[in-house]
């Protein structure tokens, strides 16, 4: 694995952002066009399964998916090449739904794709998302409360 292939930089700058909750930075790492498809394909998250492609779209998908969330996100290898990479994680979430606190692990491979300008122009996820909500349930406190 090269360290400084810009996918696995632009994926280490994402998980920082999601750990910080630093969304500004997160929105300014891509590129004008740059697709988000996680999962890849249609679910709930994404009806029609097209992806998130305008900057609109992204905030959004930020706004809905990571800033309620406390978001673990473990890689455990990682394949470069070119301006591009793949790494293999374990996602450990933690979200607030009506009130609630649940808790999800989803496992896959996400892709990240840079331009020559090193932005994000892709960050597609591998995962089932059948998979992801068989983990999810409702995390209750330890004092019954």
């Amino acid at each position: 694995m090269n360290k400084d292939n810009p996918g696995y930089q632009m994926s280490l700058i994402s998980r920082e952002c999601l750990k910080s909750k630093d969304k500004q930075r997160w929105l300014d790492m891509w590129a004008e066009d740059g697709i988000i498809e996680d999962p890849i394909g249609p679910t709930v998250l994404d009806p029609d399964g097209k992806g998130h492609s305008t900057p609109e779209a992204r905030e959004a998908f930020y706004d809905r998916n990571i800033a309620n969330a406390d978001i673990e996100y473990i890689i455990h290898d990682t394949y470069t090449a070119h301006l591009e990479c793949a790494n293999i994680v374990t996602l450990n979430v933690v979200m607030q739904v009506e009130g609630k606190t649940y808790s999800q692990q989803v496992n896959g491979v996400f892709t990240y794709s840079c331009n020559e300008a090193g932005k994000l122009t892709a960050l597609r996820g591998f995962w089932e998302f059948d998979e992801g909500m068989a983990t999810f349930k409702e995390v209750t406190s330890d004092h019954g409360e």
